[in-house]
């Protein structure tokens, strides 16, 4: 990859990130994330274990739901191992579980992750839609949050660590244009809804173009923007080092087929948070305004105690 990577470079590198491979009967390996830092971005796992999951059913069922929870932190640079579990395979309907265990400092296997995902033969049936799409400008009325990010590391380059301005400056395959401004940096309360735009930076195209990593990336997508929705009414940001947290479940319902490398709607929203957790609620729309996919998520989010 150049020192600047194309989009193009940036979205092959994410595919061979969600790209697992084959160790043994129902046992694969996802690859670490290139230069990463710290803890494991909470979707690459996501994402990971539902291309596991698939490459098990081969049947022509599609992955409708999975549900997840995070139990430990994955550290970068470790690959991480996918075991499978057939626990149902049925003429209309298929379950798969996985476990994510990654090798800790001492290289002992702990599990990190489970997640248990249903797949469903396609059929028709009835419909109905009660999730109108957002009124919100479309993405092209709207700045790319790369910009806007460049910006506030101008404007705070004296308040971020270089660890920090890196994560902020770092080239992304995940383009996003949030209708909003960016609030990473704003300490005004706000009330707990977001909107964002999202799609590769790329087309994906030939044997890489298939429904499956579609639902991968989108699944790696969803954890984006979630957990900070309920940070909103308080006015607090992570960025500014205000706030500790981490996912603690997510759950994903794919409604329709969609394209990652088309503009897809985030719409977030957190009705509650307490107890030193956080509630949000997301949906996913395509650009005809149809209903692709549902998400929620709770995690933990602690108001940081400063020494």
């Amino acid at each position: 990859m150049s020192e600047t990577p194309t989009p193009e470079e940036l979205v092959a590198s994410l595919i061979r990130l969600l790209t697992v491979e084959k160790r043994a009967a129902d046992v694969y390996a996802g690859p670490p994330q290139a230069d990463g830092i710290g803890r494991v971005f909470g979707g690459q796992v996501l994402a990971q274990a539902l291309q596991a999951a698939q490459a098990s059913v081969t049947d022509g069922k599609r992955a409708h739901s999975l549900h997840a929870y995070f139990l430990r932190g994955g550290r970068e640079g470790v690959p991480i191992e996918y075991r499978i579990e057939r626990d149902f395979d049925g003429r209309s309907f298929a379950n798969r579980r996985v476990v994510a265990a990654q090798e800790n400092e001492d290289g002992i296997a702990v599990p990190i992750f489970n997640l248990t995902a249903s797949f469903q033969q396609p059929e028709d049936g009835l419909e109905h839609i009660d999730s109108p799409m957002p009124d919100v400008p479309f993405p092209d009325d709207l700045r790319s949050d790369r910009e806007q990010r460049r910006e506030i590391a101008e404007a705070w380059a004296d308040r971020l660590n270089d660890q920090q301005r890196r994560m902020m400056l770092r080239p992304r395959p995940i383009e996003m244009r949030t209708t909003d401004r960016l609030h990473w940096m704003s300490s005004e309360p706000r009330e707990p809804r977001a909107h964002s735009w999202f799609r590769v930076c790329a087309p994906i195209t030939g044997a890489d173009d298939t429904p499956e990593l579609h639902r991968a990336i989108i699944t790696y997508a969803s954890d984006y923007t979630l957990l900070g929705t309920s940070a909103l009414p308080h006015g607090l940001s992570w960025m500014r080092n205000e706030l500790v947290g981490a996912s603690l479940d997510h759950a994903l319902w794919f409604h329709r087929d969609a394209r990652a490398d088309e503009w897809l709607l985030y719409a977030t929203d957190a009705p509650w948070s307490g107890g030193g957790r956080g509630f949000n609620r997301g949906r996913i729309f395509n650009l005809s305004g149809k209903l692709v996919a549902s998400v929620a998520q709770e995690g933990m989010m602690r108001k940081r105690v400063k020494g």
